[in-house]
């Protein structure tokens, strides 16, 4: 997109009137702050006999005995399902904020049943909601009221988020800072501080901070792009400490950051530098990549210009570029080829599944596109399906229920257009060229999704809502 700095109004909602999705309309919104199950507080409870581990410890890291047992020292709360409490505190150094958690008491009725018993999951939706310093945790199943199950504040401008299964966390890349997110008490626990840190906060694509991130393997190392305006680094943050341990300078406003499955390199999309970088997490080493398949004429006011990526099972990048070029980057040789696309639209978010499906959101005649927005659907045998859409999106994730797979896409188009919700697209449907898509109303400018498994919340046991931190707390 063009690099002039504009404000943009949210435009009124508009119903859907046409196809399939008219059995869907726009859900109302309720309250989101309500009384909240804290479900995996009381499904450890259940699955371990209330044993438990320091903050943030995979449970892999906690030695077993013969049985498979982990070795742990039963506690338990006084009440049953009651979450943790936690405090940020303003940090002395670029440390992430302190974090104060009760030990619990003994233990004394661990049941050996308890432990057999698989706990209910969820699968939902973590959306950042870029017009405030929350995300939302969305259920896409909920067509009838409000989709959002709850809201957490993680700090000023969230832009992307990354979710670590085994730790049960999520990291949020803020306008102030890295937010670690407790996916069990749905609380920010710390902030972890920029080295560059921004000199204001903003809000906008355009705004000093943080902008796309990954999290290591492990979920021990954040990888984070931070901008300054007129430079961006990858930051290597130890979650632990909070430390950065290294800067590295990458190319200008990356959009997207993506790591190797095995954790050995970091890529970073250079939206306005034409750019793919890829980055050797062991020693800091760089390798620049042009990707650019229409060339870079006109510059920083391109809309030919990189902005999202996905990663395949065999290390390569996919970019798309205009609805007409899907460009292949081997990290490896550097090598870029391209193949065709259909839908002659301005891209932005791409996602895959796990069959090799591409999901990708298209905006509209800019640049050298010529068609109106869409979402286009490519086959594994690379067969495309371009749905027309009155709506434009940023980003796009792959939301799995039910053994069906549904292309999710978020409304905070980062120009004119963007919209509070998300268009949730069953992928079958679609590959037949039928759009049985649907609308959730999801507030704050919706801009990055990524799916999440939780446990399913208990009906009998509920407490009142934590107290989140504010944006300024333990800002450094």
């Amino acid at each position: 997109m063009p690099a002039t700095p504009t404000r943009r109004a949210t435009p009124p909602a508009r119903a859907r009137t046409t196809g399939p999705r008219a059995a869907y309309p726009r859900a109302a919104r309720r309250p989101t702050r309500r009384a909240m199950v804290t479900a995996w507080a009381l499904a450890g409870a259940l699955l371990t006999g209330c044993a438990t581990t320091s903050p943030g410890a995979d449970p892999e890291d906690t030695p077993a005995d013969g049985t498979g047992t982990q070795q742990a020292t039963p506690h338990c709360d006084a009440t049953p399902g009651a979450p943790r409490t936690t405090a940020d505190t303003a940090p002395s150094t670029d440390a992430q904020d302190e974090t104060s958690d009760s030990a619990g008491t003994p233990c004394e009725h661990a049941s050996a049943t308890d432990a057999t018993t698989p706990a209910p999951e969820q699968h939902l939706l973590l959306a950042t909601q870029a017009d405030g310093d929350s995300i939302a945790l969305v259920d896409p199943r909920d067509r009838d009221g409000s989709a959002v199950v709850d809201e957490i504040t993680v700090g000023a401008a969230p832009w992307d988020v990354a979710v670590h299964p085994g730790s049960g966390r999520a990291f949020v890349s803020t306008a102030e800072g890295v937010a670690v997110v407790d996916l069990a008490t749905r609380e920010r626990t710390h902030l972890l501080a920029y080295r560059h840190r921004p000199d204001r906060v903003a809000w906008g694509e355009y705004r000093p901070g943080g902008l796309g991130l990954a999290v290591s393997p492990d979920g021990a190392t954040v990888h984070v792009a931070v901008s300054t305006g007129d430079a961006a680094f990858l930051e290597t943050i130890d979650v632990d400490s909070g430390t950065v341990e290294r800067s590295t300078p990458v190319g200008r406003r990356p959009f997207d950051v993506l790591i190797s499955d095995d954790g050995s390199e970091v890529y970073t999309i250079d939206h306005d530098g034409f750019t793919v970088t890829v980055v050797d997490t062991a020693t800091s080493a760089t390798r620049s990549v042009e990707v650019a398949p229409f060339g870079t004429e006109g510059g920083l006011a391109s809309f030919e210009k990189p902005h999202y990526a996905v990663l395949t099972p065999d290390g390569d990048l996919l970019l798309p570029y205009q609805g007409r070029a899907l460009a292949r980057v081997d990290p490896a040789s550097g090598r870029v080829t391209t193949t065709a696309l259909q839908a002659d639209t301005h891209q932005h978010g791409v996602a895959r599944t796990d069959d090799g499906t591409l999901v990708i959101a298209g905006n509209g005649p800019f640049g050298n596109a010529a068609s109106g927005a869409s979402i286009e659907v490519v086959a594994p045998d690379g067969r495309s399906v371009v749905l027309p859409t009155d709506r434009r999106h940023e980003t796009v994730a792959v939301w799995q229920d039910g053994g069906a797979a549904f292309g999710v896409l978020a409304g905070g188009y980062t120009q004119d257009g963007a919209w509070d919700g998300l268009t949730v697209l069953p992928l079958a449907a679609a590959l037949d060229g039928t759009d049985e898509s649907y609308e959730l109303e999801v507030p704050g400018r919706p801009q990055s999704i990524v799916p999440v498994t939780l446990p399913a919340p208990s009906p009998s046991t509920s407490t009142s809502p934590p107290t989140s931190p504010s944006p300024s707390e333990g800002t450094p």
